[in-house]
């Protein structure tokens, strides 16, 4: 199991291999982290993702998938670039929908790995515009980076907010795990 930090901070600003962005499926940049990325990043990281949807990613990128490109004028090396889910509320499709968000986290400890990372951050997946609900949300990061046979010895968490941070400490407490 890698280790798990907590933070509250500013995705762009961290010194890890790799960070995750939220991305769309467009992979052109959008709102939220993913614009911040592509604003604090430069322009090459949106050059390497247009290559991508012009060669390997016609459709854009699917959900739960992940893809890496260069960071640009980041601190880290690359950006792993991710799309979660939509919440979809209750219902007979809640059960899939947060299988695809496990897999946003699995896949992108993959693709970190496979690039030789040693330590990757990531914001807290289809938490914000996407309308995923806190808790969850933080339940289902923390206990697939937990579980995940393949991930990098370092993986953090960079929050946004004080209330996003309350959010994984607790769903750390409940998944009884020690994190940083």
């Amino acid at each position: 199991m890698p280790r798990i930090e907590l933070i509250i901070g500013d995705l762009t600003a961290e010194r890890v291999d790799a960070i995750v962005n939220a991305a769309n499926s467009s992979l052109m940049g959008g709102g939220g982290v993913d614009g911040a990325i592509h604003r604090a990043g430069g322009p090459s990281i949106l050059e390497e993702c247009r290559a991508l949807r012009a060669t390997t990613l016609r459709s854009g990128l699917p959900t739960g998938e992940a893809v890496a490109t260069t960071a640009g004028r980041l601190p880290a090396r690359w950006v792993i670039h991710t799309v979660g889910p939509v919440w979809p509320g209750p219902g007979p499709d809640a059960d899939a929908r947060r299988e695809l968000l496990a897999a946003a986290y699995r896949n992108s400890l993959g693709v970190a790995t496979g690039l030789g990372a040693a330590s990757v951050a990531f914001p807290a997946i289809s938490a914000g515009v996407y309308g995923w609900p806190a808790d969850d949300a933080a339940l289902v990061a923390l206990g697939t980076t937990a579980e995940a046979a393949d991930a990098p010895p370092l993986v953090r968490f960079v929050l946004f907010s004080e209330r996003m941070y309350d959010e994984f400490r607790t769903a750390a407490d409940r998944l009884g795990l020690h994190v940083g």
